[in-house]
């Protein structure tokens, strides 16, 4: 198979999204991820969903406490 960007109808506007694109630039974390991680990735970015390989952990999410309630509960 011959893949020419020169020829391609949708070139520059569509090259973010594009499966070459993807399958050169990809980032060096995605070398540490294991079969099940890959499919997963996979699995994801066929079901429309944009996938991001990140090198570190998000911050933590805080739980946000309930507001207190005043006055008495009846049954």
């Amino acid at each position: 198979m011959l893949i020419d960007c020169s020829s391609c109808a949708v070139r520059g506007a569509a090259c973010p999204g594009c499966l070459v694109t993807a399958l050169l630039d990809a980032p060096a974390e995605i070398e540490s991820l294991d079969a099940d991680e890959l499919r997963a990735i996979e699995v994801f970015a066929r079901a429309g969903f944009e996938v991001e390989v990140v090198s570190q952990q998000p911050a933590a999410l805080r739980m946000a406490r309930p507001p207190h309630r005043r006055g008495y509960r009846v049954a």
